[in-house]
Order: structure tokens, then sequence, then C-alpha cells
């Protein structure tokens, strides 16, 4: 296993930069470096017909989200609703924008992307919560939004796939219509664990194991890490949930955890692809610009989102 040329590039281009680490900045503020940086290595903003903001609610309560559409097909559309990462902490629509379009274009569906509320202003289960008022208001109203209610998937980076992980969960345990498919990028699955992985690539790949503790802070404070709305690796069943893809990076420090997830799915008879990219770090969804093994990682996730669609 050896890591990336361009990787190595990557992280010298860290290494040598004058930003200071996220963790070591006031939250408002590592959100603003990250909405400033993460777009940089990304690829090219691919152009959409339409893309709208709409505040999406239950009762008095409205989560801010994003509808890329690529094209107006004139009959109901599949769905990705899309979760982005950043430790629940950091992370925006705009930050994932890129991402989204280019989801959007390659699997030839539209994308909702979810501005769930950040810690640590909005500690666990916030995000959750957000997510479900998403979940369940887009269902209820996907004939008003041209949506094929039963081609919705889900998916998500790093504290994004671990949100998508929880969604199905409580999908299933709260009777409501579960995801056709779910999409998850190097998941963050369990925070009770002591991986090997946390250990072997807690240093010198970009997510490093204070900026992991700085997260895991924000978000779960004082709770019971073993919940499995936050540790979705350690709910008791498996058996359900939608087919998944599962991806995991060689130097990522939360490759162990995903793909202990992806066993678990399998073990329980969900239909599960894992792919593992050994020269990849954490973070590589968004720097398909400039690695090329990263677009090729991309671009997988894309066809098999697109091929979930239409075996549906």
């Amino acid at each position: 296993m050896s890591l990336d040329p361009e990787i190595k590039w990557v992280l010298g281009l860290v290494a040598e930069s004058e930003y200071p680490k996220l963790n070591t900045l006031s939250p408002p503020a590592a959100r603003a470096q990250y909405d400033e940086t993460s777009v940089k290595l990304d690829i090219e903003p691919a152009p959409m017909e339409s893309v709208v903001e709409i505040a999406i609610g239950l009762e008095s309560r409205f989560v801010k989200t994003r509808m890329y559409t690529p094209a107006q097909t004139g009959v109901p559309d599949p769905l990705l609703v899309w979760i982005h990462g950043g430790g629940w902490t950091i992370g925006s629509l705009d930050s994932y924008d890129r991402a989204c379009r280019g989801l959007a274009a390659q699997a030839g569906c539209r994308v909702l992307s979810v501005d769930y509320a950040l810690a640590p202003e909005a500690p666990f289960p916030t995000a959750v919560e957000d997510v479900l008022i998403v979940w369940e208001n887009i269902h209820a109203r996907a004939a008003d939004y041209g949506i094929d209610p039963a081609r919705i998937a889900v998916g998500g980076d790093s504290a994004g796939g671990n949100l998508s992980a929880v969604l199905c969960h409580e999908a299933r345990e709260k009777g409501l219509p579960a995801p056709c498919f779910q999409l998850l990028i190097y998941p963050a699955t369990d925070m009770t664990g002591a991986w090997p992985s946390l250990t072997t690539f807690g240093e010198g790949y970009l997510l490093e194991q204070e900026m992991m503790d700085w997260f895991s802070a924000n978000y779960a404070g004082d709770a019971d890490r073993a919940d499995p709305r936050l540790s979705p690796l350690l709910n008791e069943r498996f058996d359900g949930l939608p087919p998944a893809a599962v991806h995991t990076a060689g130097f990522d420090p939360l490759q162990d955890e995903g793909a202990a997830y992806a066993e678990k799915l399998k073990a329980a008879g969900v239909p599960v692809q894992h792919y593992h990219h050994e020269s990849l770090i954490h973070g590589y969804f968004n720097m398909g610009g400039a690695v090329k093994a990263a677009k090729a990682a991309f671009d997988q996730a894309a066809g098999d989102l697109r091929g979930a669609f239409h075996s549906t």
C-alpha cells in the first residue's frame, strides 16, 4: 500500500500552508476557513438547470436545504438527499456545492443538500433531528417537488456518512419510508472504538486525532458515545436496511470502522459494495479536481448511485 503521489503533493501543500489547523480556531472561524479552502482542489462546478434553496420544516422548525436539478425531465425524478461532512462542526451548502453538482450531473438525479445545524452551538441530537425533519418532509411532499418517492436515496461523507447511516436505522425503527439506497463515504460509525487505524493514521494524513477529538467533543459533549444515534455500528439490528455502497480510504483513520460497518450490513443480508481506495486519504471526495484517483473514486460513487436509481 502506497500513498497516491498527488495526495502526497496535497499533504505537502497543507504542511506548507499558513492556514492554522481547524481545531485551533473558533467554530465560526473554522467554518469560514473550511468554506474557503475546501473548493480549491474540488471538481469544476457542473452546470445545472436550476439550483434553489428551500426551507423545509416540521411545525415551527425549519432546515435550510438546496435543490440541484440537472435537467427538467417532465416525469418524477430520483433524488439523493446529501448530508455533508465536517465533523458535525464545519461544512456547508457552499463547501459541498461542487460535489452535489457533480453527483446530480453524473448520476442523472436531483440532489437535496441539507444544511443541518452545527455543533457546538447545536449539539447532538440536533443534527439527527434536522435530518429526520427533512427526510419526513421530502417524502410527504414528493409530488409537489416532482420527486419519485420510490427513488429517494441518502448519502454523505464522514459525519454526513454517520448521519446517513443513522437515518436508515431511525427510519426503520420509526416506520418512516426507507431510502432506496445509502451512499456512505468514509463514514464515522463508532465513537467508542479503539480501532487500529485511528492510531496508525491519526497523524500526518489531514484528519488527525486532535481534530477528531475536537469534532466529537463539539458534537457529542457529555452524551453516551455508545448511543446508536452517535455510533450506528453499535445498533443491535442491521437487517432490513437499504442496499449500500461503503467507501473507505487506505490512509484514513476512520477506515476500520467503515469496513466494520460494511461487514455488519453484509452479515445481516443487506446488499452492500465495499470499495477500499488504498492510496487515498480522508477528504478525497472534495479533491477530484487535483487528484485523479480521487476523481475516479467520486465517479465510482456516482455510477453506483445511477445504477441504484435505475434498478429501483
